[in-house]
């Protein structure tokens, strides 16, 4: 199985998650799985609405619960923290499919999901800065929210996802700002110059390109480039922390 390609191991685990649910839920009629799913749901019972919901699934792929099942499944998964199958269910869904009705609700969740990949229980607990983290979930995040809002400008969801991609914004900010930190403690001045100048005509709004003017002075003062140092000094003035 080691030899698997990623999708296909997914695909695998995720056949090995139903079987093991069909042993687990009681051979019931459809209509009383998806009404005790459903209780599982409102009470917020993840893992067990997940196992009635795999079940309904594996037993009634083309029931007439399929695609209702489909979403409550992304909705448990992703509430469950299992990301890697809340994406792959979106996949399969929006591939089966493409013009359905709640079409804006699927990328909200994709957008949640990808920005709850960028998230670490440890890091919240330990108020541990992620700066420096792979933004690349958060990148996807920012995508999905976009892709929304430019379908989907009066979806219900269009406010909320431009509230977060202002967050989204502010963290790969952050994250250019940890870059061009450590270019600096590196002393490879160019291309700290070059990450601050980028950080500052992309994220011209944040507190990160405040910041990175500081650095970008370091590096000026470096190279004894006198004329960009008086630049940014009096860029720094106009741009109080």
């Amino acid at each position: 199985m080691k030899h698997l390609p990623a999708l296909g191991l997914l695909s695998v685990l995720l056949l090995a998650g139903c079987s093991s649910s069909d042993e687990i839920v009681p051979d019931v009629p459809p209509s009383q799985l998806y009404a005790d799913a459903q209780t599982s749901l409102r009470e917020g019972g993840w893992t067990s609405a997940i196992e009635k919901l795999e079940a309904l699934d594996s037993r009634y792929p083309f029931g007439p619960y399929s695609e209702q099942v489909q979403l409550d499944l992304i909705f448990a998964y992703y509430k469950n923290d299992e990301l890697p199958l809340a994406l792959a269910t979106i996949e399969r869904f929006t591939r089966l499919n493409p013009t359905h009705d709640k079409s804006d609700w699927i990328l909200y969740m994709r957008g949640l999901t990808h920005m709850a990949q960028d998230r670490n229980f440890l890091h919240d607990v330990f108020n541990i800065d992620r700066s420096d983290r792979d933004p690349e979930p958060v990148k996807l995040a920012f995508s999905d929210f976009k892709r929304l809002l430019q379908r989907y400008p009066d979806s219900a969801y269009a406010e909320d996802s431009m509230q977060r991609m202002i967050s989204l914004k502010h963290r790969l900010a952050e994250y250019d700002l940890a870059t061009a930190d450590f270019y600096v403690r590196r002393k490879a001045w160019i291309a700290a110059i070059n990450r601050t100048q980028e950080i500052q005509k992309t994220y011209p709004d944040t507190e990160a390109a405040r910041k990175s003017l500081r650095l970008q002075l370091i590096a000026y003062q470096e190279l004894n480039l006198d004329d960009a140092v008086a630049r940014t000094e009096k860029l720094i003035e106009l741009n109080p922390l």
